[in-house]
């Protein structure tokens, strides 16, 4: 299993074996459900007022069609679309 310690440079990522790329890909995925508050469709809304300070800045993940997205990109909004299965979208244990 790859630690933080044992992860290597970047350009040495392409010559990790498949399983160590998948749970590379897996813990970083895990992070990120784990400091993220899932507000579902309600993303972009939720992202325009962080940014436009209605409401306190916080970590944030959901749901954008590629029309929204490219709509909060326009507005100077940093998103960042991540695929998440849905093993990992449940309650961590």
């Amino acid at each position: 299993m790859l630690s933080a310690a044992t992860v290597p440079p970047s350009q040495d990522v392409v010559n990790l074996d498949p399983a160590h790329l998948q749970a590379a890909l897996l813990k970083m995925v895990r992070h990120v459900v784990a400091n993220t508050q899932d507000v579902g469709d309600s993303f972009p809304e939720e992202a325009r007022k962080m940014h436009y300070g209605e409401v306190e800045p916080r970590n944030i993940r959901g749901h954008a069609t590629p029309q929204e997205t490219e709509a909060l990109i326009d507005e100077g909004i940093a998103v960042m679309p991540l695929p998440l299965p849905d093993a990992v979208k449940e309650s961590l244990q």
